[in-house]
């Protein structure tokens, strides 16, 4: 998948590997042997495979005769490792933080384009089904369990559901209709938010149907921010893009994901149907 991180990984590789080359080490084997490090590292690491740590920098520079480039180096590390958010350490004082630095996002954003296959987008859920998110985040990461302030300060975002001349580009798969947070009960509910918030003009909500015929692969979810920001969130790390071309790649797949959708009357029938679906099981 491309992404301003790789990419700057992969332009950080090449220019180890002029390094490496410049010294007269001719291959990766006869530089692994110097460095003590296993052949497989240098070649990761020289095709973006693999973050250098700043010690990895330090002793490529060392041995290739090139400290005078290691204060650039070890900026350009710290920049790639900035590019990825991992969760972990975005969640290290737990869930509610990274909700709170989303508001200035969503309060200068006028257009936003969204894709979900799986899940509800957070600023259409209600207090229970983010309850029941947050909860999972504090389970699967091992943070501090903050779920109610997170949950709060998600809500908050809904704000901008009803404020200025925002658009809401919505579109989920179906299977985010059926994926069962919190059991029949606070799924009903969630449905029923859906069925609610459609009658909001700024709100545009499709769904692609299990069976539609698709043009592009479904993949991670995505959020466009205007034409400045995509944020794509992945089970380890949420990344940026921010490049313009690669901005333009998003735009394209959410047009041909949006291509699938059906919208309106369609919308509200599969959404009656997942009712119907939570209906039939027993509570808990």
């Amino acid at each position: 998948m491309s992404s301003q991180a790789q990419e700057a990984r992969e332009a950080l590789g090449a220019r180890l590997r002029g390094f490496r080359k410049d010294a007269g080490f001719a291959s990766g084997r006869a530089f692994a042997r110097v460095t003590g490090w296993q052949e497989s590292k240098v070649s990761r690491i020289e095709n973006g495979k693999q973050n250098p740590s700043e010690d990895d920098i330090r002793v490529w520079c060392r041995k290739t005769d090139k400290l005078s480039q290691l204060p650039d180096l070890i900026a350009t590390v710290r920049h790639i490792d900035e590019l990825w958010l991992e969760w972990r350490r975005h969640f290290k004082d737990g869930a509610e933080q990274r909700q709170r630095k989303a508001l200035p996002v969503y309060e200068k954003t006028r257009v936003f384009r969204i894709w979900h296959p799986t899940l509800v987008w957070g600023t259409l859920q209600t207090a229970a089904y983010a309850a029941e998110t947050f909860r999972q985040v504090v389970d699967f990461f091992e943070i501090p369990d903050d779920a109610e302030a997170a949950t709060a300060k998600r809500l908050e975002r809904q704000q901008y559901l009803y404020q200025g001349d925002r658009l809401f580009d919505v579109v989920l798969g179906e299977q985010a209709l059926y994926t069962n947070f919190g059991g029949p009960e606070v799924m009903r509910g969630q449905l029923d938010r859906l069925l609610a918030v459609m009658r909001n003009p700024r709100l545009v909500l499709g769904i692609v149907p299990r069976s539609a015929n698709i043009a592009i692969w479904p993949g991670n979810s995505f959020s466009m921010f205007d034409d400045r920001l995509v944020l794509v969130e992945t089970y380890s790390a949420e990344f940026s893009v921010t490049q313009p071309r690669e901005i333009e790649l998003y735009a394209k797949a959410f047009a041909l994901l949006r291509q699938s959708a059906v919208h309106g009357t369609a919308v509200r029938d599969l959404i009656f149907e997942a009712i119907h679906h939570f209906d039939q099981l027993p509570s808990d």
